[in-house]
């Protein structure tokens, strides 16, 4: 299939090392991909603005509301991790830019890290093990306890939160979890109606909840200073949520036993750049560089997702599982040309569009529209021979926003 113009000319940039399979697949798709390893700036991204049709990045670069106006040949955003809050999802839908993510994709990994955190911080395995590295032969059972008949206390019961719920229970813990919305329990586990609940009873806490303004810093010296003497807090989240001073305080006068931090306020961009923490250098605490979701099975299953959407999205125009973006999901096209024009969502686009049609004498095949309360997105299968035209005076309306046909 030809698009509005060559493939060879849609210019893909993958930053933050990701998973090979994406770049291969992509070029395999006849596109001009470019991957590097590292994160880049704001400032950078503007510069590469005017260059690149399509943006592949991890949880580090942040695509701010000036990179988006700036990226005037921008058709779509490929967040190749589960989270999207590092990326101006109202200014893409403004500009008709779909970002296309991979929210389930990791879920295992990540479940598989909480599992193994709590069983280590349960036998203090970090500590005893850098003891062992210094030549410190610390063998003794205190401190250290199995965690058959612990229960695990669960902050966010979405993907990841129930995976661990289904993990922890198969391994003979007690499984509580708080939500803000009502969710169907897996297993034996059951929903509390409050955090202080969850925290008096959970010998472990993992958080697992996306980063908004209500999970900002919602871990606090109050919080805390709530959850059971001797008991170990997990954070595979978001590294806004907790207030890490808060919980070096609570490590340090022995109300915490332990705890688990794979995500942090402030990450380095790359391997290259130093990592400092107030938590460095605690007996029994896991610091991990945001590992949660990187193992090569669930960074190749992200890099297939996420790269299968953006070439659905340009050979076809599906939208499917876009974020910030009205979803359409489309046949392909055979026979005619498609027309996608992103509008603003205002009374009177579809008449004044309609009416082109009907100027034109264009005969429609088939109409696609869904739409969100800013904008709306059109597809039209087309005759050949008045497509080009109907697309041009789509285009010069000026409620449209983006508008590109597919040959």
């Amino acid at each position: 299939m030809r698009t509005s113009f060559p493939k060879d000319k849609i210019k893909i940039l993958l930053l933050e090392n990701i998973h090979p399979i994406a770049e291969s697949r992509l070029q395999a798709e006849g596109f001009s991909v470019q991957r590097e390893s590292a994160a880049r700036s704001e400032d950078e991204l503007v510069e590469l603005a005017s260059e690149f049709h399509v943006l592949g990045i991890r949880s580090k670069t942040q695509i701010t509301e000036r990179v988006v106006e700036e990226s005037k040949k921008l058709l779509s955003i490929g967040a190749f991790c589960i989270g999207t809050n590092q990326i101006a999802l109202e200014a893409a839908n403004r500009r008709g830019i779909p970002v296309f993510n991979a929210p389930y994709s990791n879920t295992r990994s990540v479940a598989e890290l909480v599992i193994a955190e709590i069983i280590s911080l349960s036998r203090q395995l970090a500590h005893r093990s850098q003891m062992a590295h210094q030549g410190v032969w610390e063998k003794s059972a205190n401190g250290s306890n199995e965690i058959r008949g612990k229960t695990l206390g669960i902050v966010g019961y979405g993907h990841i939160g129930s995976q661990v719920s289904v993990l922890a229970e198969s391994m003979g813990m007690k499984v509580v979890f708080y939500d803000i919305t009502k969710k169907l329990p897996l297993g034996n586990s059951v929903q509390l109606e409050s955090l202080t609940e969850l925290f008096n009873i959970a010998d472990f806490v993992s958080l697992h909840v996306p980063e908004t303004s209500d999970t900002r810093e919602m871990i606090g010296a109050r919080e805390l200073s709530r959850m059971k003497r001797g008991s170990y807090l997990i954070n595979a989240s978001r590294g806004s949520v907790v207030v890490i001073e808060d919980l070096v305080g609570h490590l340090k006068e022995g109300h915490l036993a332990g705890a688990a931090i794979d995500v942090f306020p402030v990450e380095p961009k790359s391997n290259e750049e130093k990592f400092e923490s107030q938590l460095c250098g605690l007996k029994n605490v896991i610091i991990t560089p945001h590992i949660g979701g990187s193992t090569e099975e669930a960074q190749e299953s992200i890099g297939t997702e996420v790269s299968d959407s953006i070439t659905k999205f340009i050979n076809n125009g599906s939208t499917t599982g876009a974020v910030g973006f009205p979803n359409v999901d489309l046949p392909i096209q055979k026979e005619c040309h498609r027309v996608l024009n992103v509008h603003k969502n205002v009374p009177g686009v579809l008449k004044e569009i309609n009416h082109i049609v009907s100027e034109v004498g264009a005969n429609i095949r088939a109409q696609y529209l869904s739409t969100d309360p800013n904008i709306g997105y059109l597809v039209m299968d087309l005759e050949k021979a008045e497509a080009s035209e109907v697309s041009e005076k789509i285009k010069a309306l000026s409620t449209s926003i983006k508008t590109r046909i597919l040959f």
